[in-house]
């Protein structure tokens, strides 16, 4: 009797299933029918009026929140300066490691829940969304084991790569007092994520300007008054990053981040979803630590690296716009696979990689229209505002290929197809565009052009790339993913038949 109990409502849960799917499937229709309207015309300009509405409501928060980073790891850089020309060299180098194998690592990481959390709010799972966001705080915590006692023995590795040994003491100073910074990510790229999956942005930016306006006078406090240099610098930092974490947990509240003894099971398709996304991550902000690296082996490497410094800060304030236009299409194309509704979900990618073809030529344009002026707010070097000048134009093209690509690769983030994206920079970037790199500034004499060059190539190439998996993508096929995607984690329907289709090659596509 039990035996038949059960298959009887597996059946019932199947035949649910099936009406549930069928009923979105039969709303979304009606849904396109009345946006649509009489006159298709008038219907086609205002769903992209709404779509544009959607994105812009969650992209312009994350923009400006952003931009407050960017205003703070710019203070953060003056601040250095001041206190010294070997503690900004300490300085730097000790942020490019914590980049390369810490901040990036836990950023990467944490993205791995993203589909996981705007699919399932889609698809009004809100348990799932809670599960999934302590698993990667926990997950990450883990991850910071590893990375801190990287950081704590990182002197040893540069002095093995025959680094200058006061610059190398320096940097392991601004790191040891950068460590708790890895638990504060911990906590912050989960909730981030959490909370962008339903739409909500506001918190973390009102949470990020008040801890940027608290760094301020810490810095001032530890460095100007107490006198306490590089390491004043780290330990303001922190703190600001913690205060961000705590003001933000006391906006949105901090029973979400408890665990529960479901947090401890069930890693699978975060772990599936987590390793290639920080594989995506990581390559992409290797290569400029590498194109750095390749500066100094230049003709004029004081000059070019430099130079590099400044572009790399230019084009990190204009990364701001179309990773903001990437975090809310990745939320918005998830939440309508959750919703089973993959004609939405198709229509938002397009738009917004609409929008990031004009936001690359509006980059374009910039580069190019401050060429002449934009080296002499950062230094009155002239080799170094000459050789800024030459190479602006030439970011100014990248940002043609930047702008699209980081967008698509947003929309595949909302797909759970972090595989695809991880593969794709892997070709563009190292491949293709490190090759030409290498060839036009050392074996062909262009030198610090030739390095943007083989950069242009990257992004052009990954752009390209990126638009071809987004126009040749089966969007039903994405909504049924979702669907199963998110059941996998409802105890009521892991069915023998839902695990066997949730393999890796079936969910990571």
């Amino acid at each position: 009797m039990r035996i038949y109990r059960e298959e009887e409502g597996g059946k019932e849960r199947r035949e649910e299933r099936g009406e549930r799917r069928e009923m979105g499937s039969k709303r979304e229709e009606g849904e396109l029918m009345e946006e649509g309207g009489e006159k298709e015309g008038w219907g086609w300009r205002g769903r992209i009026r709404r779509e544009v509405r959607e994105l812009g409501e969650l992209g312009v928060p994350i923009a400006v929140t952003g931009l407050i980073f960017y205003v703070r790891s710019m203070v953060t850089m003056v601040l250095l300066g001041k206190v010294g020309e070997e503690e900004l060299a300490g300085g730097s180098l000790g942020m490019a490691f914590a980049n390369i194998t810490g901040y990036s690592v836990l950023s990467g990481l944490a993205l791995g829940m993203e589909p996981l959390c705007s699919q399932a709010f889609g698809a009004k799972r809100v348990k799932i969304m809670s599960l999934t966001l302590q698993r990667c705080i926990i997950f990450l915590l883990l991850c910071s084991i590893p990375i801190s006692l990287l950081w704590i023995n990182m002197s040893k590795i540069l002095v093995l790569m025959h680094q200058e040994a006061n610059i190398t003491r320096m940097a392991q100073t601004f790191l040891l007092f950068s460590l708790p910074d890895l638990i504060t990510y911990s906590f912050l790229h989960p909730i981030r994520i959490y909370l962008r999956a339903q739409g909500i942005t506001h918190p973390l930016t009102l949470a990020s300007l008040a801890g940027t306006l608290l760094h301020f006078p810490l810095n001032y406090i530890l460095v100007m008054r107490l006198h306490l240099g590089l390491p004043g610098v780290a330990i303001a930092s922190a703190a600001s990053n913690l205060s961000i974490l705590l003001f933000l947990l006391s906006l949105t509240g901090f029973h979400c981040c408890l665990p529960s003894s479901d947090s401890f099971t069930c890693w699978n398709s975060l772990l599936r979803l987590a390793a290639p996304s920080c594989i995506s991550v990581c390559l992409e902000w290797w290569w400029y630590e590498i194109i750095i690296i390749l500066c100094g082996l230049l003709l004029d490497p004081t000059a070019t690296v430099a130079s590099m410094g400044i572009l790399i800060q230019t084009t990190s304030l204009i990364y701001v716009f179309p990773s903001s236009l990437g975090f809310a299409v990745s939320t918005r194309v998830g939440n309508e696979l959750g919703a089973n509704r993959p004609s939405r979900a198709k229509f938002s990618a397009l738009v917004s990689v609409f929008l990031a073809a004009i936001m690359g030529f509006s980059a374009m344009f910039f580069a190019v229209g401050i060429r002449r002026c934009w080296g002499r707010i950062f230094t009155a070097d002239r080799d170094i505002i000459r050789i800024t000048s030459m190479a602006l134009p030439i970011l100014g093209l990248c940002e043609l290929g930047n702008c699209p690509q980081t967008v698509a690769c947003g929309v595949i983030r909302g797909t759970a197809r972090p595989n695809t994206a991880a593969n794709v920079n892997l070709a563009a970037f190292y491949l293709l565009g490190m090759p030409v790199a290498l060839g036009l500034a050392f074996c062909f004499g262009l030198g610090f052009c030739g390095l943007w060059l083989g950069l242009l190539s990257a992004q052009v190439c990954c752009a390209g790339l990126m638009l071809y998996v987004i126009g040749t993508t089966d969007w039903e096929f994405e909504a049924h993913r979702a669907q199963l995607l998110t059941l996998v984690h409802d105890e009521r329907s892991e069915t023998a038949v839902d695990q066997r289709c949730l393999s890796d090659s079936f969910l990571l596509n």
